[in-house]
């Protein structure tokens, strides 16, 4: 369960935990994957009413299950997302993801949905500030043993988008840049790939 902040866009967090698990998974079982909480019903009856098939073999149950908006759940859904708690209970390769506007025992919902939502992992999401953006991109640099001129993380972030996925890309297209010319990371360097055409693209 994942509480977010407002303005911290949970379906994009969810997006972004479903899309961590693809590259870690085995890639043998589907991911269930639902927008937000108003839209649960359709994926959520698919993945509970899952059975045998005709020919008597066990279909491929979802390996992961995202619900975003938890909060916003009507009642018959909060009935079908617990019944998937039961089912993953026994079966430890599946898992569940939500997503949610507080901290899960503080949700209007079912208490045995709720009690099954607060007894996960729980993470509340913040959304970072320019010095933690710096903070990220140092350590960054630091884990590709990179230097970087003083003067280039507060221009990026003067400058550029504060989009934490558009900075660590941009940090590595340029890193890619710089090793490929035998030149270090430098203010000048980088304003030199930005007018480049591929630098243009980020």
């Amino acid at each position: 369960m994942r509480a977010q902040p407002p303005g911290a866009g949970p379906g994009g967090r969810a997006r972004a935990g479903r899309a961590g698990f693809d590259r870690r998974g085995s890639g043998r079982a589907p991911i269930g994957s639902l927008a937000s909480g108003s839209q649960a019903s359709d994926v959520l009856a698919d993945a509970v009413g899952i059975g045998p098939a005709a020919d008597g073999t066990e279909p491929a149950v979802p390996s992961l299950l995202v619900v975003d908006d938890v909060h916003r759940l009507g009642p018959d859904d909060q009935i079908a997302l617990f019944r998937q708690f039961i089912a993953a209970a026994a079966q430890p390769q599946r898992a569940i993801v939500t997503t949610g506007d507080r901290p899960p025992l503080a949700l209007a919902l079912r208490d045995d949905l709720r009690s099954r939502l607060g007894a996960g992992l729980v993470f509340e999401l913040q959304v970072l500030d320019d010095t933690a953006r710096a903070l990220a991109l140092g350590q960054a640099a630091q884990a590709r043993g990179v230097a970087l001129s003083a003067d280039l993380i507060p221009w990026l972030l003067t400058h550029h988008s504060r989009d934490m996925r558009v900075l660590l890309a941009t940090f590595e297209a340029l890193d890619r840049y710089a090793l490929a010319r035998k030149r270090p990371l430098t203010l000048p360097l980088l304003r030199e790939w930005l007018a480049e055409p591929t630098g243009k693209m980020l």
